[in-house]
């Protein structure tokens, strides 16, 4: 480049930086991964509030929100790990699991119900570190990886229960020692008569728990980063493998103490139970905001999916409806909350200022 005529150089032109662009209040707001669900929510919710007034009183509300919560807990890491950028397709199996080896520890052997449950939890950290292990060294997809521990814990599921007990459950877990506390702190109820479920109290703090260390932690950082762009991530200094594995032992572990919450409310425990809850899981989380290429997402928005998959499946046997078009209806809120997302975030990108 020449010089100016006259000698002088021609001034620098100043290169504007996008990351200190002003965004409008209303851009974050509809930038927002949990936005579509909200509006979602509140549609379902007040759809079949005209259809069955019961459905909007305290009991109905103690109904859809049980339903809610045993699908929201595991909904909230498995959105986690999509962030992240992976799959567990055993997130559904592992509740069944963990409640069956809960139960057969207790009955079949003999031991407390505590020791019971966290050698459980043990066991479930166990085949998350395989899974996030195997997808890190391996670099399967994690929906191979995972897919494969499915069919593996359902194998041992069937198998196993029925080698030990001469049947595909798990019966009589009340009466172990230590049942009555431990289902007290999982499996109980409160606010009598219309008694909510202590369920609901654990799927709160576990959103809260997933939202602070989202939003607030250096880890939640790098969750999404590894998610997003796993190069870039460790280029600058994250820790891929171990995040990865975090999370995979994480859902697995979260997933476990769900069938455990289960499995004391009931009682008992059946060799099929949480088989296909892996897809609801999903659900969830892509009608809360999650994409499927990871680095996008919430822990609020995959509770409010599970809120919605909770009131679907309340509201239609309130309405009287037959209890089969309950699927049908899950796949047209997916369909419609994933379309919703993609206009409301390609419009907030069009706001600036």
């Amino acid at each position: 480049m020449g010089a100016a005529p006259g000698g002088a150089a021609p001034a620098p032109v100043p290169i504007a930086d996008e990351r200190l662009t002003k965004i409008s209040t209303t851009a974050r707001i509809l930038r927002r991964p949990e936005l579509g669900a909200l509006l979602a929510a509140l549609v379902v919710g007040i759809f079949f509030t005209t259809q069955n007034s019961l459905f909007a009183k305290l009991d109905g509300i103690a109904n859809w929100t049980d339903v809610g919560s045993t699908i929201g807990i595991p909904a909230v890491v498995v959105a986690l790990l999509m962030i992240g950028g992976e799959f567990d397709l055993s997130s559904g199996v592992i509740t069944g699991s963990a409640g069956l080896m809960m139960g057969i520890l207790a009955v079949e052997v003999g031991m407390n119900i505590w020791l019971a449950i966290v050698l459980t939890l043990i066991a479930a950290a166990g085949v998350g570190f395989v899974n996030g292990y195997m997808v890190i060294k391996t670099k399967l997809p994690s929906f191979i990886v995972t897919l494969a521990t499915f069919f593996i814990l359902e194998g041992v599921n069937l198998g196993v229960t029925k080698a030990i007990t001469n049947q595909v459950s798990v019966d009589g877990i009340d009466t172990a020692p230590g049942y009555s506390s431990a289902n007290k702190i999982f499996g109980g109820s409160f606010w009598h008569p219309h008694d909510y479920r202590v369920t609901v109290l654990w799927w709160i703090a576990i959103t809260a728990i997933a939202t602070w260390v989202l939003t607030r932690t250096r880890v939640g950082n790098w969750i999404y980063g590894v998610g997003g762009d796993a190069n870039a991530a460790r280029n600058v200094g994250v820790p891929v493998a171990r995040v990865k594995i975090g999370l995979f032992m994480t859902t697995s572990v979260v997933c476990a103490l769900t069938g455990i919450m289960i499995a004391l409310r009931l009682a008992s425990m059946q060799a099929g139970q949480g088989v296909g809850d892996e897809f609801t899981f999903i659900i969830s989380a892509v009608v809360g905001g999650c994409v499927l290429t990871g680095g996008f997402g919430s822990a609020i928005g995959a509770s409010l999916g599970a809120l919605i998959v909770g009131m679907a499946f309340i509201g239609i046997q309130f309405s009287n409806w037959n209890t089969d078009w309950r699927f049908l209806f899950l796949g047209v809120i997916l369909l419609v909350a994933v379309l919703v997302n993609n206009y409301i975030r390609k419009r907030a990108e069009g706001i600036r200022g």
